[in-house]
């Protein structure tokens, strides 16, 4: 195993398509939700919890081999929200692109033709991070992080934020990341003997409703 493979899937470079999009901070943004670095702050934690534990779960379970066309019914099955459904798909998709171009594997092959129109982003995120070698807790980590990096960076675009102000945001956030990998991990374990309902489905009520008020946007700076 080379850990240096975990830098190059979570750096914000790797061409996965997330830089596209907000994690939501865009239309917590437009609502006031989000003002400065401690409101940022307090909706990463609740998106951590919510929606980066569920991805964190399920990419976990993608590394540890589970098979990924069940874990792919059970993120949609944890996606009510059609907008995020399809945000879902697109960057499974573009993600699918980079980690085959990166890490060739037949898993991957074989789930790009079983979902020609994309498989859920983590799923692929954990079948990438399988194929570079990496454990599952690595491909947790990956997804929890991207679901904090997504919304601090787009804050930053946003509001004019001071970078280093949310830099320091995820700096704070680590140690409820860890837990949050570690959660996950945890999860993903027992997948095996008690199937995909052993998977966290934390939900974010206010995060469905505006991804479909904000897809139905006719201008904006970000896709989701």
């Amino acid at each position: 195993m080379s850990r240096a493979a975990l830098l190059v899937l979570a750096d914000g470079r790797f061409p996965a398509g997330g830089h596209a999009h907000s994690g939501g901070a865009e239309a917590a943004v437009t609502a006031g939700r989000i003002t400065d670095a401690a409101s940022l702050e307090a909706f990463c934690q609740g998106r951590l919890h919510t929606a980066g534990l569920v991805a964190a779960a399920l990419a976990a379970a993608a590394a540890a081999g589970c098979d990924p066309l069940a874990l792919d019914e059970a993120a949609d099955a944890r996606t009510p929200v059609p907008a995020l459904r399809t945000t879902a798909r697109r960057l499974g998709r573009q993600m699918m692109r980079a980690a085959r171009a990166t890490w060739p594997s037949a898993a991957l092959d074989a789930l790009a033709v079983a979902r020609p129109r994309g498989a859920h982003q983590p799923v692929v995120l954990g079948l990438a991070a399988r194929a570079a070698g990496l454990v599952p807790l690595d491909a947790a980590y990956a997804a929890a992080y991207e679901n904090l990096s997504g919304p601090a960076t787009a804050a930053v675009r946003l509001l004019s934020l001071d970078p280093f102000d949310a830099t320091a945001v995820l700096a704070r956030l680590a140690a409820p990341l860890d837990r949050v990998a570690e959660q996950a991990v945890a999860a993903a374990r027992r997948v095996p003997q008690e199937g995909v309902g052993a998977l966290p489905a934390a939900s974010a009520p206010l995060l469905d409703i505006t991804a479909e008020q904000h897809a139905a946007w006719p201008v904006r700076l970000f896709a989701s």
